[in-house]
């Protein structure tokens, strides 16, 4: 029962957040309240929170025996904070009888009529002391709701606040490009470098381009370059994504180049050999392959993409035309967003200038109040959730 009353303390200010302004709870009493307890059968009250004593605490509270019972919470204002009792003392006998821990000091509080003066045998820093106390009758200091009624009259109203218009959410999704390239010359498969991927294969700032694979049999394989090297320069260029890639080995007509790859964070230099570049006019020139007559057949197969993409050049052109058109759209759209936004955040503002000092008024009185009705509540409340 204890428990759910503090965790209802704790949470009551944040349900009164300016969310929740139409709520309200009533207190109707004048009377001091409290909670009926089904711990207890008893009304003697000494006004104190206690726990048993493990090994673990014999050290800090400089026991030579583990038992007793040390007062872990005391209200000032009960029978215990009168006479004297602090936190941290441990309670080792009542009326002579020595106390072996929490049960059973408990049980011997509530078989004490209230009134009663009793002796208790304390242990404070390791030095004995004596305090006598007189029992206090928990009915007649705190006034008791059962459960069924708790929370009936209890009355704390808020303030409503001016509603404020809904303000619209522009977003506009971001679109992430991964560009693979694939070079028949070198045998390999490269991608650009993120700087997070950089940071994870040591390539400074990003710059560089990723080995996705190496074709079996191929230049790039001969030369020792691995899946996940980097390649940060060709020659004497310096590599920042695959168009620089590209074009640094188109720029060598064939022959050896040397490659500056980032393998383990460490750079190493390979040596790639590459096919003389041929003077046919052909649309890309690699390598010879195997035999004549696969030369020939790769020779009609490209004579057929060559024909479907003369076909295609009209539909190409116009795919190019729509999709200036809708630049242009997205273009007209994001200056229209802005100046929306613009309006929004000026409307915004006026708002907070109109509204803003009225609000933070009335949620300061209101604070201020509720901490008041808070205070009060506690106080009257204290007693009732210690253990004895």
């Amino acid at each position: 029962m204890s428990k759910h009353l503090l965790t209802a303390i704790a949470l009551l200010p944040v349900l009164l957040l300016p969310s929740h302004a139409a709520q309200r709870w009533w207190v109707g009493s004048d009377q001091p309240f409290g909670f009926s307890s089904d711990e207890s059968n008893t009304s003697s009250y000494l006004g104190v929170d206690i726990a048993d004593i493990t090994s673990d605490r014999m050290s800090a509270l400089k026991l030579k025996e583990e038992r007793g019972a040390e007062v872990t919470m005391v209200d000032q204002d009960a029978p215990a904070g009168k006479a004297g009792i602090k936190e941290h003392d441990v309670i080792l006998s009542m009326n002579g009888t020595e106390i072996e821990g929490k049960a059973q000091l408990q049980r011997m509080i509530h078989e004490t009529p209230p009134g009663r003066v009793i002796t208790l045998g304390l242990s404070r820093d390791g030095q004995p002391m004596t305090i006598k106390v007189q029992l206090a009758d928990r009915r007649s200091e705190f006034h008791v709701y059962k459960d069924k009624d708790w929370g009936k009259d209890f009355h704390i109203e808020i303030p409503p606040i001016p509603p404020v218009p809904n303000l619209p959410d522009f977003d506009i999704p971001s679109m992430g490009v991964v560009y693979v390239h694939s070079s028949m010359r070198s045998g390999l498969m490269v991608e650009n470098l993120t700087p997070q991927l950089g940071e994870f294969f040591g390539a400074k700032g990003g710059n560089g381009v990723l080995v996705r694979s190496v074709e079996k049999g191929s230049r790039g394989e001969k030369a020792g370059l691995h899946a996940g090297d980097v390649i940060v320069r060709v020659g004497d260029q310096f590599i920042h994504d695959t168009s620089d890639f590209t074009h640094a080995l188109h720029s060598h007509a064939g022959g050896s180049v040397s490659l500056v790859v980032v393998r383990d964070k460490k750079e190493q230099t390979l040596t790639l050999t590459l096919p003389q570049r041929k003077e046919s006019g052909e649309m890309w020139d690699e390598e010879s392959f195997a035999s004549p007559e696969q030369q020939a057949e790769n020779q009609f197969e490209l004579s057929k993409v060559q024909s479907e993409l003369a076909q295609l050049q009209p539909q190409m052109e116009l795919a190019q035309e729509e999709s200036h058109k809708a630049m242009d759209e997205l273009r007209e759209l994001r200056k229209s967003l802005c100046a929306k936004k613009q309006a929004v955040e000026e409307q915004t503002k006026q708002l907070k200038d109109e509204f803003g000092p009225k609000v933070r008024e009335e949620l300061e009185k209101s604070r201020q109040k509720l901490e008041q009705q808070m205070e009060q509540l506690r106080q009257e409340m204290r007693g009732n959730w210690l253990d004895i």
